[in-house]
């Protein structure tokens, strides 16, 4: 039986019969319940804005995993905002759009900066390649329109803005945000213990560096 729906209240879309998709406002709440406390059946859950898909083990834990979710997610509060780790970038700016980004934002290079710094950006959730973080909490006049056409090659570590996030690109990729960057933090590595330094919630500050 379908869940009931409503402004608060969460929806569930199979794909399949081996993958749940939950979507909520407490999505980021409910990935932080399961890392704490797996649920049986759910092999990985995968968190995106205001969604979150659950990999299950098997079909037949299905119906069993969309009634104990619900259960969970009825018990669930919103986090305050920036709850999670702080994770300070170092950055070195001057990235190939850095100087069009501050004319965009009225400023000049110096307060462009000082102002990238000052935001308090949390991260909304990881996704497009592993380890990158969808990062929210710019102030309006530093949300920048994309690229018209993205480009082939963006170097890993690239600092960069589109719309209303800002981002690091843990490898190279092709990418449309603007550049203003770089920094030499790695977020992917697979020989740590914890491959992705932050997740869902944490805190994150840009600091300058020469």
């Amino acid at each position: 039986m379908p869940a009931p729906s409503g402004p608060d209240l969460p929806t569930f879309e199979w794909l399949g019969d081996a993958a749940l998709n939950v979507r909520t406002p407490l999505a980021r709440e409910l990935y932080a319940s399961l890392r704490a406390h797996p649920l049986p059946g759910v092999q990985e859950a995968v968190p995106a804005l205001d969604l979150l898909t659950l990999l299950l083990d098997a079909p037949t834990a299905g119906e069993a995993v969309q009634e104990t979710v619900a259960a969970r997610l009825a018990t669930l509060t919103p986090a305050p905002g920036g709850s999670g780790r702080r994770v300070v970038v170092p950055v070195t700016f001057g990235g190939p759009d850095l100087d069009w980004c501050a004319a965009h934002a009225g400023l000049d290079r110096a307060a462009f900066v000082a102002a990238l710094c000052a935001a308090q950006l949390e991260v909304a959730f990881l996704g497009f390649t592993p380890g990158f973080a969808f990062l929210t909490g710019l102030p309006e006049p530093l949300r920048m329109p994309r690229l018209d056409a993205p480009r082939e090659r963006v170097p890993a570590g690239s600092v960069a803005l589109g719309g209303p996030w800002a981002g690091v690109y843990p490898r190279e990729t092709p990418g449309g945000w603007r550049l203003v960057g770089r920094t030499a933090m790695n977020f992917f590595d697979l020989s740590r213990a914890a491959p992705v330094p932050w997740q869902p919630g944490d805190r994150v500050q840009f600091e300058a560096r020469a």
